[in-house]
């Protein structure tokens, strides 16, 4: 096992840890978290050997093989298949032992038979194809495992390093960050990969469903100590709650926070008219209500305030090809006839498969991708902020945050500013120095508070959550569901989708589709998606042999079948759904007139007794049709499987 006991560690005239003490055991899977600059990084030297306390022990097996994934990659001409090889060093010595013994022309041949044997016993005849597959789980191409690694872009090379910590046999595994770079698809295939790792796996993360579904236990750095929690991060956030709620002080500033997510069920709940994807929200919504307090010391208080006036559409596409255009080699199409309307009520997530097309699409809606067919129309007061990982290179790292947005409003008074930065966690005159030094983190927030001060009315966010602690997260997750406007999300962050938008798109085959699901739904799409290719190359590789037995005639006589058999149900949900509609329509339209204060003068009090009956009687109308819905979607859902 591993055990810190009254482990001090000390930079400058900061403790890091003071006196903490720590004992996990084989096979635990620990997260570990906490604010940045608290030392989990600073933990992971420790537990490396790279870093020694200076008061206190630390033990670790001396026979324990350590793995890691490094944050850097120096620059190497190495393809990317060797580079990931050569996590496993034993392979790599022994492949070395055995090419030294070969050029030896008196070489000893019970020894190469004893090195022969070694190799039999790792396993090292299958690395190559391990090593393949890790790559193709972490979303590169075909033919990428013989580019040099000089040619991947920086997160690329990442997960060419997470690749290469996973290929190393290890019985400890450290990970830092391992989901920063990887989208919605590896972040699941690794969270699987790590289900299945049988040694003792510590985690940094600020994933909270990631954490979720692989750790046990949760090591919390706080006031220079190791906090231990049973169960994954949503327990911590549980038990951390409980605590924080037994401090009086603290109850004011609890219930501001739960009112506030307590406000966003209720709109919720108003506008809900998906099966799954809605109950499953409310959930969610109201388990956040329970975990509020965990939060209440954190040091984020911002909002995305929107712009006053509004188009309808902000944003319409239609008919449009999306793709570029190349002097070399064309034109290349990547989505075709897209029709897509952005409204103020939009609050839509991307789904798709790697090269996909998402990104195309997410920069033609930014506007730096023109339309290679169709039409765009802007609405007249369409109002954008934009945030994707190359917003982060363009902040001008001579400037202070506070000069950035001095930029952006030169009338604006010092303390206006100090106030609306310190919303960031900006305080004091960290807000006035050079951002030469700011971490990663620090500069994605203040790229989502230059988007704040701008006061848009449309959020396109691509992988907003990068470099952001868990804290922030959360901050950013309770900013964008009070926001008004329209929120378009490209993100691996789970939680942040399950609580920020009401639909999903499908990018997908060349075209963008409703998807009409949640993400567990999408999980079991991309499964199947995998079993269709692995069965289309059994087909073809039996097409080749003459033993191709498939009648795909038959198959889509029973699709054909399936689907007439669905239809009266599929007919009702739309019934139900189109008749959701108009109740909600109709009751917003009451909420609107009992708004206008005239309504409560005497002249109109037979109106208004008129429009609280009505009111009364839409939402007992409302509810009815809801439960049906639902009992219609279970209904269509069993008959689906």
């Amino acid at each position: 096992m591993i055990q810190l006991q009254n482990t001090s560690v000390q930079r400058g005239t900061k403790f890091l840890l003071d006196g903490a003490d720590l004992t996990i055991y084989p096979g635990q899977k620990v997260g570990l978290i906490g604010a940045n600059g608290t030392g989990k990084s600073t933990l992971f030297q420790l537990l490396l050997g790279k870093l020694h306390s200076d008061t206190g022990t630390l033990d670790i097996p001396k026979q324990w093989r350590v793995a890691h994934m490094a944050q850097e990659v120096g620059h190497t001409t190495r393809s990317a298949l060797d580079y990931v090889l050569d996590g496993d060093s034993e392979l790599r010595r022994l492949e070395q032992e055995i090419a030294t013994a070969l050029q030896d022309p008196e070489h000893n041949g019970e020894q190469l038979a004893h090195l022969y044997s070694d190799m039999e016993n790792i396993h090292a005849y299958t690395a190559p194809s391990r090593a393949q597959q890790l790559l193709n789980g972490l979303g590169f191409a075909p033919g990428d495992d013989q580019r040099p690694v000089s040619d991947f872009s920086g997160g690329w090379r990442i997960r060419l390093n997470l690749a290469q910590a996973l290929m190393c046999p290890s019985d400890l595994l450290l990970l830092d960050e391992p989901t920063n770079h990887l989208d919605l698809d590896a972040t699941l295939w690794l969270e699987e990969w790590l289900k299945r790792y049988p040694g003792t796996l510590i985690i940094i993360s600020h994933d909270r469903d990631f954490l979720d579904n692989i750790v046990d236990r949760i090591v919390n750095i706080e006031k220079q100590k190791l906090d231990n929690y049973s169960g994954n991060y949503s327990a911590f956030e549980r038990q951390r709650a409980e605590k924080l709620a037994q401090q009086q002080a603290s109850f004011e500033k609890q219930q501001e926070r739960i009112a506030h997510v307590e406000n966003y069920i209720r709109r919720f709940r108003a506008q809900a008219t998906k099966a799954r994807q809605a109950q499953s929200r409310i959930k969610e919504l109201e388990r956040m209500e329970k975990i509020a307090p965990a939060h209440i010391d954190s040091p984020f208080t911002f909002t995305f305030k929107c712009n006053d006036k509004m188009s309808v559409p902000l944003v319409h596409i239609a008919r449009a090809d999306i793709g570029y255009k190349s002097n070399d080699q064309g034109t290349k199409v990547v989505l075709n006839k897209v029709e897509l309307s952005i409204r103020a009520e939009t609050r839509v997530g991307l789904l798709g498969p790697n090269g996909a097309g998402k990104s195309s699409l997410v920069k033609t809606l930014a506007g730096s991708l023109p339309l290679l067919a169709g039409d765009r129309t802007n609405g007249e007061h369409f109002k954008l902020g934009y945030f994707a990982q190359h917003q982060l290179e363009a902040l001008d790292i001579n400037a202070s945050a506070a000069l950035h947005i001095q930029r952006l409003a030169p009338q604006a008074r010092e303390q206006e500013i100090r106030d609306f930065l310190g919303s960031f966690d900006f305080h004091g005159e960290r807000a006035f120095e050079p951002i030469t030094h700011f971490s990663g983190g620090e500069k994605a927030r203040l790229a989502l508070a230059i988007i704040a001060w701008e006061k848009p009315n449309v959020l396109l966010l691509d992988e907003p959550t990068n470099h952001l602690d868990l804290e922030m997260r959360h901050a950013l997750t309770m900013a964008l569901q009070e926001f008004e406007g329209a929120v378009i999300v490209v993100s691996h962050d789970r939680h942040l989708l399950r609580n920020t938008v009401n639909e999903f798109l499908l990018v997908a085959d060349g075209s963008v589709s409703e998807f009409d699901g949640d993400l567990e739904d999408y999980y079991k799409w991309m499964q199947q998606q995998k079993t269709n290719v692995a069965n289309t190359e059994k087909e073809t590789a039996s097409d080749s042999e003459g033993d191709n037995k498939v009648d795909k005639k038959a198959q889509r006589q029973q699709s054909a079948a399936q689907r007439a058999q669905l239809k009266p149900l599929t007919n009702k949900l739309k019934n139900l759904e189109s008749q959701l509609e108009k109740l909600q329509k109709r009751l917003s339209e009451i909420e609107t007139l009992l708004g206008d204060s005239s309504i409560y003068e005497d002249k109109n009090k037979a109106k208004l007794q008129e429009l609280l009956a009505e009111q009364g009687k839409l939402q007992m109308q409302l509810e009815e049709t809801e439960e049906t819905w639902l009992m219609v979607s279970e209904e269509l859902e069993a008959a689906s499987q």
